[in-house]
């Protein structure tokens, strides 16, 4: 541990038994004894630290005192990443279900919890005070997690029963797992499909049923899996590419501005206030429903297919909205003028 976190295990120490002696304190820390010397001698002249030797204990106390500078540490503070890293991992340990590793997390929420939290800022405060929301998140079958895991892990061959939810269908195939993703709160998994002779990825949570095999797995190199699947836009990639062009009004700009849509997106704003987005894609899917989320403060500018399919998306959409549109009794809906 580092002189910081040291500074808060003594603190913590003294606090909660009253009385520690040099070597009790030693052993905690695991550090050598001229460190922790070292440690006392910047807690008492530089932090104001009341640390006395109290003979008749045999250890180290703080001395109650009603003048002089006050002793407090400083408060311990993370930045954006490292708070959201860390709730993040105390999350998903916490949904971790009993098995084989369940002696190795248990240290690691103690960590955790020591991390979060000072004496004076306990982590269930911190953790009250500060939340993670997860939107849209998908539960997988642990059954079938554990398996595609060990294989992925052990290099072999999975076969599984993978449900196309576009199709509403159910393929069988023959994979080498190159990769786990979490993306966008659910778990993707990178693999070569031995049926379709290519790489693909598939939503974890729609695997129905995974078989493992003695065979080998084959190798994908991570430079060809992120030609392939990290070229295009979000989770549906492609190793074609295609840039899109979008235009998004004053108003809708302000959020999109500080948004990273894609890492080699492209961005310049027009004289009258419109943000210009440009971004590859390979598969429009996601794209289409990011797009649409913005409603009418977005335009696809080009390619025509792309602003083509996010015009049918609209029309449908309007469609089935008059199809439902309430009338009042004597009169009959107002007709709509067609969408160009």
């Amino acid at each position: 541990m580092d002189r910081s976190e040291r500074f808060y295990r003594i603190e913590q120490l003294l606090h909660d038994r009253g009385t520690a002696t040099f070597e009790e304190i030693r052993e905690v820390l695991e550090v050598s004894r001229a460190t922790l010397k070292r440690d006392f001698q910047y807690l008492r002249d530089r932090l104001n630290a009341p640390i006395v030797y109290d003979r008749d204990a045999g250890g180290y106390r703080f001395q109650a005192r009603s003048s002089g500078p006050a002793f407090q540490l400083p408060g311990l503070w993370f930045n954006a990443s490292e708070i959201h890293a860390l709730l993040m991992m105390q999350n998903l340990l916490s949904e971790v279900q009993p098995g084989l590793l369940g002696p190795q997390i248990a240290p690691l929420k103690t960590r955790l919890q020591s991390l979060l939290g000072s004496r004076d800022n306990e982590p269930e405060e911190v953790a009250r005070r500060i939340r993670i929301v997860h939107a849209a998140k998908r539960h997988a079958d642990l059954k079938y997690f554990e398996i595609i895991a060990t294989a992925l892990l052990k290099r072999r061959r999975l076969v599984l029963r993978h449900w196309n939810r576009g199709r509403d269908d159910e393929t069988t195939r023959e994979i080498s797992p190159q990769r786990l993703v979490f993306y966008r709160d659910n778990w993707y998994l990178d693999a070569w499909c031995h049926l379709r002779d290519e790489i693909r990825s598939f939503g974890v949570d729609a695997i129905r049923h995974a078989t493992l095999l003695e065979r080998k797995a084959k190798d994908v190199a991570t430079r060809r899996l992120d030609e392939t699947l990290g070229a295009g836009y979000g989770i549906f990639s492609g190793a074609a590419v295609t840039w899109a062009k979008l235009r998004f009004t004053p108003e809708r700009s302000r959020w999109v501005a500080s948004e990273q849509w894609h890492p080699q997106q492209r961005t310049s704003t027009t004289a009258d206030g419109h943000l210009l987005l440009e971004i590859p894609y390979s598969n429009p899917t996601e794209l289409i429903m990011d797009i649409l989320r913005h409603g009418a403060g977005a335009e696809v500018l080009a390619p025509k297919s792309l602003r083509d399919a996010v015009h049918k998306e609209l029309r449908g959409a309007l469609a089935a909205y008059d199809q439902h549109r309430p009338t009042v009794r004597g009169t009959s809906p107002r007709p709509r003028q067609p969408l160009p």
